[in-house]
């Protein structure tokens, strides 16, 4: 569809977003469909977009789904030029099967979810240096998991091993056991042996695991710094390493401004607690949802807290007290390690402002 004259109200956009193409879709304020559009994924069609979206009228606001995926390239350019940028979900399986799927259609319930204020999310700046720490903690969180595997598959392999290898490796400690599997010297003309070719690959294995182990201790040089700049105060808070900062930092983003309260923070840990009442019973449940991530964190906090913090001690000796279980005490320390977290996080840094 071609462009109309412009208008002297204001528009809502909405955008599909994939790899190679973004479907743009502009309505009116009652929801009238003004115009659907295709562009390329690139600078050039990000700009191309835009003017397109203002050309039907003063641009309101512009839903857009996959902002930390596909679309964070738009949404980027989007806030640079000024354009209250929400982020959208996908429409929900009930929607779908009364409208169908294609890209116009989430184009234009994208622009209508703007629109109506259902979503109000803001998308996470993606800029700056919470963004670098997000990416070298994909590296080492890959870097962790593989050595675990390795670890795990070392193990494995020493339960079908020969008796008298497996007798000389089962019980010993990992560091010992990774030492001694990467300096055995199985014979090579010999694989077809089942105890040699067991060697190997426990060889093979062992020095996997001390790669890997090298390439974590590289990424945490790189890392304890750089989290240890963008906010001290929480590295330095009790049961908060380099590890479970940086996490919270990732989660709640460089423009952390975008969370509205700690309840807001809580909910996006998966802290906050879900009413499960009914009739005469009042309780609530664990939250199942949000960053799943950033829960683990705050769950390792608690742990660290309840082995080391008298205080968090004496809550737990408390609260079993009054009939709760450890499942429940845990969840309320959580919820209240998010709301004293997030009082950190959102606080500005005083060298920053000092710089």
């Amino acid at each position: 569809m071609t462009p109309q004259q412009q208008q002297d109200f204001e528009v809502a956009g909405g955008v599909d977003t994939h790899q190679d193409t973004h479907t743009a879709a502009v309505i009116d304020p009652i929801g009238r469909v003004l115009g659907t559009e295709q562009f390329p994924a690139d600078p050039a069609g990000y700009a191309a977009l835009l003017a397109w979206m203002r050309s039907f009228g003063p641009l309101q606001r512009v839903g857009v789904e996959g902002t930390g995926v596909y679309g964070a390239g738009l949404a980027r350019l989007l806030r640079d030029q000024g354009v209250c940028v929400i982020e959208v979900d996908r429409p929900d399986r009930k929607t779908r099967r009364f409208q169908g799927k294609s890209d116009p259609i989430d184009a234009i319930s994208a622009a209508k979810t703007a629109l109506a204020g259902e979503r109000t999310g803001t998308p996470k700046q993606r800029d700056g240096r919470i963004e670098a720490v997000r990416n070298l903690r994909v590296a080492r969180r890959s870097a962790v998991d593989q050595r675990a595997d390795a670890q795990r598959q070392i193990k494995a392999l020493i339960v079908t091993a020969p008796d008298d290898l497996r007798e000389r490796l089962r019980g010993l400690p990992v560091k010992q056991l990774i030492s001694i599997c990467a300096g055995l010297r199985p014979d090579q003309a010999d694989t077809a042996s089942p105890a040699t070719a067991a060697k190997i690959a426990l060889r093979s294995l062992a020095r996997r695991h001390q790669r890997l182990s090298e390439e974590i201790d590289e990424l945490d040089a790189l890392l304890d710094p750089l989290v240890a700049a963008i906010n001290p105060r929480l590295v330095a808070a009790n049961g908060v390493g380099t590890d479970v900062a940086g996490q919270l930092l990732v989660t709640a983003g460089e423009n952390h401004e975008r969370l509205t309260s700690e309840a807001a923070f809580a909910m996006l840990c998966g802290a906050a607690p879900i009413p499960a009442s009914s009739g005469k019973t009042t309780r609530h449940r664990l939250n199942r949802g949000g960053d799943r991530q950033a829960n683990k964190a705050l769950y390792r906090v608690v742990i660290c807290r309840l082995r080391w913090d008298p205080r968090t001690r004496a809550y737990m000796a408390r609260r079993t007290k009054d009939g709760l279980s450890k499942k429940e005490i845990i969840r309320c320390l959580k919820r209240y390690v998010a709301r004293e977290l997030y009082r950190i996080i959102t606080t500005p840094n005083d060298q920053k402002l000092a710089a």
